[in-house]
């Protein structure tokens, strides 16, 4: 019997080439479509918090951050509030490259979930929110703190 957890690094390392290879025509890499989606959906953030949303290290988010600013796909300034904080915002270009990006991904996505029933996809995702759940850090709250 395989391994649970390698069936899910090879599912998600299937994905991530696909992902990959649909990105090259628009010159991106996952990491940078990532952060240009959230951009999109957020209009700005700063690196910390696009860090955390893309699931990357704030060394790799810096790298990214400077490609995409290079590229002239978002432009960067002082945070209205906080002068130590810089945010990220998508350019024009940016705007435009991202949308016509993500209607290749969501094809990806798409071909994904048509090789699922209706009935498969919703007990799928069941699973995984499961696995998530009883993967993720245990949360100690002060009310579940037993009193001495």
């Amino acid at each position: 019997m395989e391994r649970l957890g390698l069936v899910i690094k090879r599912a998600e390392q299937a994905l991530i080439a696909e992902k990959t290879r649909v990105l090259q025509e628009f010159h991106l890499t996952v990491p940078q479509y990532a952060v240009l989606l959230v951009l999109l959906q957020t209009s700005e953030a700063s690196a910390a918090q696009l860090a955390r949303a893309c699931m990357v290290t704030p060394q790799t988010m810096a790298t990214v951050l400077a490609n995409l600013e290079g590229k002239g796909l978002i432009e960067r300034a002082v945070s209205p509030l906080h002068q130590r904080v810089r945010v990220a915002r998508l350019t024009a270009e940016g705007t435009d490259l991202v949308r016509r990006a993500d209607r290749a991904v969501l094809a990806v996505e798409r071909r994904l979930t048509a090789a699922f029933s209706a009935d498969e996809r919703e007990a799928f995702t069941e699973h995984l929110e499961r696995a998530i759940v009883t993967l993720a850090p245990q949360r100690i709250h002060r009310e579940d703190t037993p009193t001495q």
